[in-house]
């Protein structure tokens, strides 16, 4: 298509290896929420960080052999 542009190296790479995740929140009832994330410097930081301290403490222990 004439319209249609080349994609660059990076929306290739992230084609490959990304995907968008997208949290939509009530800016009354998820207010507390909102305000937190607006408070750290890296809101994908901060949420990456409680996922995968949520999963290092849900991992389930295998009883011993």
């Amino acid at each position: 298509m004439e319209n249609e542009r080349k994609k660059s190296a990076k929306e290739r790479y992230d084609e490959r290896t990304a995907r968008r995740v997208c949290l939509k929140l009530n800016k009354n009832t998820d207010a507390d929420i909102l305000q937190k994330l607006e408070s750290v410097s890296s809101m994908q930081g901060y949420i990456k960080t409680l996922i995968r301290a949520d999963i290092a403490a849900n991992v389930p222990v295998r009883p011993a052999d």
